[in-house]
């Protein structure tokens, strides 16, 4: 389960990570909540994501081909210094009271175009750390890292918030960047697996475009997580709403249905750790159960049964990810690994601008159950409209035996099914 930790330099990014990641999730939470309360608006919240994610949508595709040209390890260092300055400044507005919802837009926007090239460059630095055997799990184990500071920072930042004030959560975020730098910083250069570099040319955003179009086995996981990214991960809006409107909680609330569902992410990170393989058919279930589960999730009469059924959506929705996201990456070649992940990064992460503001309009207009609703509807269709695709890509067909002691339903080679008929 944790084998790629063997190697130093990613024990030392590992290391950096969850501070930084801790203090991400402390802003997070914060920013929403800060913005909740001046606006009193869940669309508002929806902009605030919006804004952190539309950086991704314009430009995305252009951070992989930067990962691609430069150093991953001095680009980090770049980016990661640029965050932390981002983190400050809203602790410095917030601190001396002058804070205001455009500064936590725009801070919001400057932190999406510093992850336009951080994204791509962070996930394909990981294979240069430890080398393609370790890829899968060193994937697995980033998400196990991110969702341990998910379960830390909201806790943390609650705590801070009710106590006094969002100011020193976004202060300690600004701080927290200080990790994964000195990690970079003590890393061996000699000990990396380094790939060659895209040299400057014309047409290298086309080029990596036209990989992904020939690679069925790639499109369609990135397809299915564009799906997901856009209608399914808009819990700063939902559970925000659950906590403040539905089951009438506060920050203390909102904190508690974060940590929960990190728990369920942590755990389906592990899970994904100890698997051998990334099978897209598990992606593909796992995309289906998550987008039922909301639907069912969404009309939950009482907070005891909302909370169980938020930690299992935790562990789909990071089994989703760290699926697709190591079958991607394992079936990229080395030298287009930035720019593919990048159009990952993007697809995923670059409907939100799109998402948010829908489901936050629509969590205002007709409340957030029907908003909850109608993501995981359209979450569980897609699924089942790539898995379809994914089937006809690798020549099966869907088999259907009503017969006692077969299996009912199935996917079998075409040519199995003639000879069969």
């Amino acid at each position: 389960m944790f084998s790629s930790l063997k190697v130093r330099n990613y024990r030392l990014f590992a290391s950096g990570a969850v501070v930084s990641n801790t203090g991400t999730w402390m802003a997070r939470i914060t920013q929403d909540w800060l913005v909740l309360s001046i606006t009193g608006s869940s669309a508002a919240v929806g902009i605030t994501t919006a804004m952190q994610f539309l950086p991704m949508l314009l430009f995305g595709l252009y951070g992989g081909v930067i990962a691609d040209r430069f150093s991953k390890r001095k680009l980090l260092f770049c980016t990661q210094g640029a965050m932390s300055i981002g983190g400050l400044f809203l602790a410095a507005m917030t601190l001396t009271g002058n804070v205001q919802v455009w500064h936590v837009y725009v801070t919001a926007f400057f932190t999406g175009l510093v992850t336009v090239i951080d994204n791509p460059t962070r996930q394909s630095f990981v294979s240069e750390m430890v080398g393609p055997d370790q890829v899968r799990n060193a994937v697995s184990l980033n998400s196990a890292n991110f969702q341990s500071a998910r379960l830390i920072g909201p806790a943390v930042a609650s705590g801070l918030t009710a106590a006094v004030g969002p100011g020193w959560a976004f202060l300690a975020n600004g701080l927290s960047f200080l990790a994964p730098l000195t990690g970079l910083l003590l890393m061996r250069s000699s000990e990396l697996h380094h790939t060659q570099r895209t040299p400057r040319g014309k047409g290298q955003l086309r080029q990596g475009l036209d990989y992904v179009s020939k690679h069925p086995d790639l499109i369609w996981p990135i397809v299915l997580v564009g799906f997901v990214g856009t209608f399914g991960f808009n819990f700063p809006i939902w559970l925000s709403a659950f906590a403040d409107d539905t089951f009438h909680g506060g920050v203390g609330m909102y904190g508690l249905f974060n940590t929960l569902m990190a728990i369920g992410s942590l755990v389906g990170a592990l899970l994904a750790a100890r698997r051998g393989t990334s099978r897209l058919r598990i992606l593909v279930g796992a995309a289906i159960a998550f987008g039922a589960l909301q639907v069912i999730t969404a009309w939950s009469p009482s907070i005891w049964m909302f909370v169980p059924l938020i930690t299992v959506i935790g562990i789909l929705g990071l089994t989703v990810n760290v699926t697709a996201n190591s079958s991607v990456q394992m079936g990229t070649e080395p030298e287009m690994r930035g720019r593919v992940m990048s159009l990952f990064m993007m697809v995923f992460t670059g409907g939100t601008p799109l998402g948010g503001p829908l489901f936050g309009w629509l969590t205002d207009s007709y409340g957030v159950r029907v908003s909850f609703t109608l993501g995981g509807l359209i979450c569980t269709l897609a699924a089942m409209g790539v898995g379809l695709m994914l089937a006809r890509a690798a020549n099966l067909r869907l088999e259907v035996d009503l017969r006692r002691g077969r299996r009912h339903v199935g996917f079998v080679p075409r040519e199995q099914l003639a000879t069969a008929a």
